[in-house]
C-alpha cells in the first residue's frame, strides 16, 4: 500500500515546480516582449545607432543664382549611462565649452527631462548643446577622449548668399511637440521649416535621414560597423528648389523700402510668377540661424513695427484710386458708358464726392483714369446701380450690386488665392448685399449710401498681393494666373478669366499710360519703358494717408505687373509711384539709371513721421 503521506508530498513538489516554471516564463515574456527596456539596454550596450542628417535642398532664384545653401555646424551629444560609469571631469568639460557649472546643470536638466525631451534615453546619444561653430568646438575635439559618453556630430544649418527675402524664404527651427505628433519622421533633436518657402516645401527640402549602426565591446569602445553595415542607410539630400523671384529686383525693392512700413509685390503677368515680394520692415535672414536665433526672434516679435508680419499678403488696405480702373471696366462691360461717354466735374465744388485734381470738364473714361477724377467714377457707379430705379423693394438695384460684386471678385479680390504655395494670406473684403442689409436695413441703403465704393474706399479691402494680381489681370486684358513662387510647378496652368471682354481693356491701358505721361505719375515716368500705372492715396483713420500704386510695363507686351503700398506716406504719386517705377526699371533693363532718385528714396525714412 502506498504511503499516503509521501504520495501527497509528490503532488505538492510537482505543483511548486510548475509554479516556478510558469513564473520564469512570465518573467521572460515580460522582459523580452513587454518590457523593452531590457532589450534596449542590451542593444545599446552592444550597438550605437547614429542618425545621419541630410543636407536640406538648395534654393535658387529664377536665373539660377544661389539664395540659400548649407553650412556645417556642430553639436555635442552625451550618453548619460556611459557618463555615469566612469569619473567625468565636469570642470574640464565646462572649460572646453566655455560654460559655467550653472549652465551645465541647466542643460543636463533639460536634456534628461522627458517632458522637454520626449525621446530621452540614458542609453542613446542625447543632444547636450548645439549650433556651435568650429572655433567653439575646437578645444573639445582635442580632449574628447577624456570624457566618456561624449561625441561631436556635424549637422548643417542654412547659409544665405544675400541678406534678402526673409519673408519669402522663412526659416528653419527646432521641431515642437505638435510636429512630432503629426509626423513620425521628426524626433526631439530635429529641425524643420517654420515659415515661408522653408515651411511650404518642408517635405521636399528636408530629404531623408540615414542611419549608421556601430558595434561596441564591453567597455563601450567602437569595434566597427554592425553586420558590416548591412543595416546602414544613407541619408538622401533634400530636393533643390528654383523660385520665380529675381534676386536683383528683390534687392532693389528692399533697399527702396528701407526705413518705411509697407510692401512691394511684382508679378510676371503671363505666368503668375512672383518676381519680388517685400514686406517692410524686414530682417537679415542670417539673424535667425545658430545660437542667436531665439534671442533675435524675440526681438523681432517685440518690435512695435511688427516686422514678422508679411504685409504683402496680410496687410489689408482700401485700394483707393487704384480701383477706378476696375470701375471703368465694369461700366464699359455693362454698357453704362462707351469710350466717348462724358461726365461733368466741378473740381473741389463737386458733390457728394469732390475732385482732388485740376482738369477740364466734362471728361471721358480715358481722361478720368489719367486725371483720377472722383466725380466721374461716382456718376458711373450711380448710373449702373440705379439704371432701373429702386422699385420692387430695391430688388433690381441689389441685383445690379451683386453683378458689380461678382465682376470685382473675378479679378481675385475678396478671397485668398487657392492652389498656391503662398500661405497665410488675408482675404481682403468686397462687401455683400447681406452686409449692407444688416448695417442699414433691407431698404435703408441706396447708391449714395455706398458711394465710397466708387473710388475704392468704404468697406473695400485688398492685400498688396491682390492689387498686384489685379494689375496683372489688366495687363493680360482679362485673365490672371494664380500667383506663386515655385518656377517649376504646374500652378502656371491655373488660369482665371475675369468677366470683362478683352475689347474693353485697350482704353483702360491708354488711360493708365496717360497717368504716367500727363497725369499723377508724370514726374517719375520712364518713357522708353511704356509704363501703364495708377496712383492711389488712401484715407487712413489712424493717421496719415497710405500711398498706393499699381501698374505694368511695357504696354505692348507686359513683362512685369506691380503693386506698392507705403503706410502713412501721403500721396501715392509722391512715394509709391517712384518706388514702383524704379523696381520696374531694374527688372526690365537690369540696372537703375535714375541713381539720384534711387539713393534719395532708399535713404529716406518715413517711420515715426
Amino acid at each position: 500500500m502506498i504511503n499516503d503521506q509521501y504520495y501527497n508530498r509528490k503532488h505538492i513538489i510537482a505543483g511548486i515546480a510548475i509554479v516556478i516554471v510558469v513564473v520564469y516564463i512570465i518573467r521572460l515574456f515580460s522582459l523580452q516582449i513587454i518590457d523593452q527596456s531590457t532589450k534596449e539596454k542590451a542593444d545599446n550596450n552592444a550597438q550605437l545607432r547614429q542618425t545621419i542628417y541630410p543636407a536640406r535642398g538648395l534654393i535658387y532664384d529664377r536665373n539660377g543664382e544661389l539664395l540659400v545653401s548649407n553650412q556645417p555646424i556642430y553639436e555635442v551629444t552625451m550618453i548619460v549611462n556611459e557618463q555615469k560609469k566612469k569619473y567625468f571631469d565636469t570642470i574640464g568639460f565646462c572649460n572646453a565649452l566655455r560654460m559655467d557649472s550653472a549652465e551645465f546643470g541647466m542643460r543636463m536638466r533639460n536634456m534628461t527631462d522627458r517632458k522637454k525631451n520626449r525621446g530621452y534615453s540614458s542609453y542613446k546619444p542625447q543632444v547636450f548643446i548645439q549650433n556651435l561653430q568650429q572655433k567653439e568646438i575646437a578645444r573639445l575635439q582635442q580632449e574628447k577622449y577624456k570624457y566618456p559618453g561624449i561625441d561631436i556630430r556635424i549637422r548643417t544649418v542654412r547659409d544665405y548668399t544675400y541678406p534678402i527675402a526673409s519673408h519669402i524664404l522663412g526659416g528653419v527651427g527646432k521641431v515642437n511637440y505638435n510636429d512630432m505628433e503629426k509626423d513620425p519622421y521628426y524626433t526631439a533633436d530635429d529641425y524643420s521649416g517654420r515659415e515661408g518657402i522653408e515651411r511650404t516645401y518642408e517635405k521636399a527640402l528636408r530629404g531623408e535621414k540615414g542611419v549608421e549602426i556601430l558595434i561596441r565591446d564591453a567597455r563601450g569602445r567602437i569595434q566597427g560597423k554592425y553586420l558590416d553595415g548591412a543595416l546602414d542607410r544613407e541619408a538622401i539630400t533634400g530636393t533643390d528648389l528654383h523660385l520665380s523671384i529675381d534676386r536683383s529686383t528683390q534687392e532693389v525693392a528692399e533697399k527702396l523700402l528701407k526705413g518705411k512700413i509697407g510692401s512691394v509685390v511684382a508679378i510676371e503677368p503671363k505666368t503668375g510668377e512672383i518676381l519680388a515680394m517685400v514686406s517692410a520692415p524686414y530682417w537679415d535672414p542670417r539673424k535667425l540661424v545658430g545660437q542667436e536665433r531665439s534671442k533675435n526672434y524675440q526681438a523681432l516679435l517685440k518690435n512695435k513695427n511688427k516686422p514678422l508680419m508679411n504685409r504683402a499678403i496680410q496687410a489689408q488696405y482700401a485700394p483707393g484710386s487704384t480701383f477706378k480702373v476696375i470701375e471703368a471696366l465694369i461700366g464699359l462691360q455693362e454698357g453704362i458708358i462707351t469710350t466717348h461717354t462724358q461726365y461733368p466735374c466741378n473740381g473741389q465744388e463737386s458733390t457728394p464726392i469732390k475732385c482732388t485734381h485740376d482738369h477740364g470738364s466734362p471728361v471721358t473714361v480715358k481722361e478720368a483714369i489719367s486725371q483720377s477724377c472722383n466725380p466721374y467714377f461716382w456718376a458711373l457707379f450711380k448710373d449702373f446701380l440705379q439704371q432701373d430705379g429702386y422699385q420692387d423693394g430695391h430688388v433690381l438695384f441689389k441685383e445690379h450690386f451683386e453683378t458689380w460684386r461678382t465682376v470685382v471678385t473675378s479679378f481675385g479680390l475678396g478671397s485668398r488665392f487657392e492652389n498656391t504655395d503662398i500661405q497665410n494670406q488675408a482675404k481682403g473684403y468686397v462687401p455683400t448685399v447681406a452686409f449692407y442689409n444688416k448695417a442699414y436695413g433691407n431698404k435703408g441703403w441706396k447708391a449714395i449710401t455706398i458711394r465710397s465704393l466708387a473710388i475704392g474706399q468704404g468697406e473695400l479691402l485688398a492685400t498688396p498681393l491682390q492689387l498686384a494680381n489685379q494689375a496683372a489681370a489688366i495687363a493680360n486684358k482679362g485673365y490672371y494666373i494664380t500667383p506663386h513662387f515655385n518656377r517649376h510647378d504646374s500652378m502656371k496652368l491655373d488660369v482665371h478669366n475675369t468677366l470683362i471682354d478683352k475689347k474693353h481693356f485697350q482704353v483702360v491701358h491708354q488711360g493708365m499710360l496717360d497717368v504716367m505721361i500727363e497725369g499723377t505719375g508724370k514726374f517719375y515716368n520712364v518713357p522708353e519703358l511704356h509704363i501703364c500705372g495708377k496712383t492711389g492715396t488712401v484715407q487712413n483713420p489712424h493717421g496719415k494717408d497710405h500711398a498706393l500704386f499699381i501698374g505694368f510695363a511695357p504696354q505692348e507686351d507686359p513683362q512685369i505687373a506691380i503693386a506698392v503700398a507705403i503706410e502713412n506716406a501721403g500721396f501715392g504719386s509722391t512715394w509709391a509711384c517712384p518706388i514702383a517705377t524704379l523696381v520696374m526699371e531694374q527688372y526690365l533693363t537690369g540696372q537703375i539709371n535714375r541713381t539720384d532718385l534711387f539713393y534719395q528714396l532708399a535713404n529716406t525714412s518715413l517711420i515715426g513721421q
